[in-house]
């Protein structure tokens, strides 16, 4: 776990919203503590019953006492109505929050990929946005409802002293052993949730990669081994979070067992000191009720405990899950503690639904004269993959390794290499989808501090060799919440797409399904084009965007937008990884890459 308490994670989280927290402290304080003072009722009513009938002194207005008892069970039940709208708020503000972070955080990685050492699909990451999440959720709101308890059993304690100081303080004798319970039962408690966490994202994770992989399932032939393997996930899953559940239901029953046992032996000794209203010595019959009614709240509150430490040493694996799965697989101290810090920080929620109430989209303005692309330098560029193995045998890791080339504006810039020389892993580095481990990048004689927020529309825009596509319309694919559409058209036809679109009856609005399955290879690489060409960003970097297309449809695609640019003055410069001979001989430089190092340049 990071180097500060779990109880300082929370308290990040609380103060998120200092008042609503505040009322529904305030509510949970009248619903844990109305019922205190029935007792003091209950003490007089059986006092009095002890006594001759003259002296019981409500006796001519027995009315008091059925108004008093009403008034306080139904001041009671509107606190409970407004607490519970409270709660709800507070639980869902902070599930909300979490998720908000846990997003952002995964955002803000590099190329917004899991490290290498996470495995985790993404069907598995939905489990810590939903069960993780969750379990926060649940130990944030309660951390009012074990401070009301709190209160209210330390204000019985005191009731309770003032009747028998001696017997009062045999109910710590519980308390003792519900602490030592639960620290022997720290390891187990971590070690089963984390286990059953796993398991679920496991069985989340793969029925995610069936749901995408339905057509090369059924053409393999293995729908029945798919099923046999999803079922050991399930049955696996199945049988360790029985073993969480069960074990949490053992820790709560044994608190549960260890305070009705100490109940039971401090009422046997109470009673056995009952004594008439008239002696000065001992128990009264309205005392011991008194003691009996009070010492519930106490009791309560230890049970409640106990079970209060356990959800916490729970929601310590949700935070190591969540701070694992956002420190770029890191796993020493400050990458956690700054993990840590990113889940539980503020950060602006917008939940209410209404008009007008939510911000306007970041959309990026167009880029300055002063800062349009004259030329970009990188000089020195390395990244080794974390996974690859070390120099040996004369081969080198696997990456990049000192790569230095310069763009000019308005040129074309082709990499080639063999499959596998580093191409891809070159223009990642470029863009800060891979976080450099050595080189520099200037923009302008400028230093690039941050590629990744440096170098995004309008300064640049990247297609990848598989485009990402939504499953939505094709319009919503290539605005994706741009205000330009009135260079749409344009786009289209520059990224060769217009025929492919007239011969689709629905157009713009053609849905094109989950992550484009109904578009062919070449249509998503051209839709993807067409969307970074309605930006008109400065530098175009393409990872063999004419892969997938034929060849008249390439030559179509590469003279439109270098012969035939969307608005009068845009030149862009592009970046283009490709071993196609038509695009190596319209181009401006060229460079040839060999096991992640350059071979030639020119």
């Amino acid at each position: 776990m990071a180097s500060e308490s779990i109880w300082q994670i929370l308290g990040r989280l609380i103060r998120y919203a200092p008042k609503l927290y505040c009322a529904d402290t305030l509510l949970w304080l009248f619903i844990a503590g109305l019922p205190v003072v029935p007792g003091v009722l209950i003490r007089e009513f059986f006092n009095s019953l002890a006594q001759d009938a003259e002296r019981f002194s409500f006796s001519e207005s027995p009315w008091i006492w059925i108004a008093l008892l009403l008034a306080v069970g139904l001041a009671r039940v509107v606190a409970i109505f407004a607490g519970r709208i409270t709660k709800t708020q507070h639980r869902f503000l902070m599930s909300a929050l979490t998720r908000h972070n846990l997003l952002l955080a995964l955002l803000k990685r590099p190329g917004a990929e899991l490290s290498t050492s996470q495995k985790s699909s993404p069907g598995e990451v939905l489990n810590y946005f939903r069960d993780d999440a969750s379990q926060i959720e649940d130990t944030v709101a309660s951390t009012n409802e074990i401070f009301a308890e709190a209160v209210f059993a330390i204000v019985s304690m005191a009731l309770l002293l003032s009747v028998n100081a001696t017997m009062t303080w045999l109910v710590f004798t519980p308390l003792c052993a519900i602490a030592l319970l639960v620290h022997r039962a720290e390891y187990r408690i971590k070690r089963y949730r984390r286990a059953s966490r796993q398991a679920t994202a496991q069985v989340t994770g793969l029925i995610a990669e069936m749901f995408t992989a339905v057509q090369a399932i059924k053409v393999a032939g293995t729908e029945r081994g798919m099923l046999h393997e999803l079922k050991r996930r399930g049955d696996r899953r199945q049988q360790l979070t029985i073993r969480d559940r069960l074990f949490t239901a053992l820790l709560n029953s044994g608190f549960e067992g260890i305070v009705s046992i100490g109940t039971a032996l401090i009422l046997l000794l109470a009673a056995q000191n009952l004594q008439p209203l008239d002696t000065q010595s001992g128990l009264t019959v309205g005392d011991f009720a008194l003691f009996v009614y009070y010492l519930s709240f106490i009791t309560y509150f230890l049970a409640f405990a106990g079970s209060f430490l356990a959800v916490t040493q729970q929601s310590e694996v949700s935070f190591e899950r969540m701070a694992d799965l956002t420190s770029s697989g890191s796993f020493h101290q400050p990458a956690q503690d700054k993990a840590l810090h990113a889940l539980t920080s503020s950060h602006p929620l917008y939940l209410q639904p209404l008009v007008g109430s939510l911000p306007p989209l970041p959309i990026s303005a167009q880029t300055i004269t002063a800062d349009s692309l004259r030329e970009l330098r990188a000089t020195g560029l390395t990244y080794c993959y974390p996974d690859s193995d070390s120099l040996q045998d004369g081969k080198a890791e696997r990456g990049i390794h000192n790569i230095s080339f310069t763009l000019k504006k308005g040129t074309l810039t082709v990499i080639t290499g063999d499959v596998g020389a580093g191409k891809t892993t070159l223009l990642r580095v470029l863009l800060g989808l891979l976080s450099m481990q050595s080189g520099h990048l200037f923009w302008n004689d400028q230093p690039i501090h941050d590629p990744a927020l440096f170098l995004v529309p309008p300064r640049a825009a990247y297609t990848p060799q598989i485009p990402q596509l939504f499953s939505v319309s094709l319009r919503e694919n290539m605005l994706l919440g741009s205000p330009e559409k009135g260079r749409l058209k344009r786009a289209i036809a520059a990224a060769a797409f217009d025929r492919d679109l007239a011969a689709m009856p629905d157009g713009l609005e053609t849905l094109i399904g989950t992550r484009g399955f109904r578009l062919s290879g070449g249509q998503k690489q051209r839709v993807a084009a067409a969307r970074m060409l309605l930006r008109q960003p400065e530098l175009l970097v393409f990872d063999d965007l004419s892969s997938a297309l034929d060849i008249k449809t390439e030559q179509r695609l590469w003279e439109r937008l270098f012969d035939s640019p969307l608005t009068p003055g845009y030149s862009p410069t592009c970046l283009v990884v490709s071993h196609r001979p038509a695009l190596l001989a319209r181009a401006d430089q060229i460079i040839a890459l060999k096991a992640g190092r350059m071979v030639s340049s020119g």
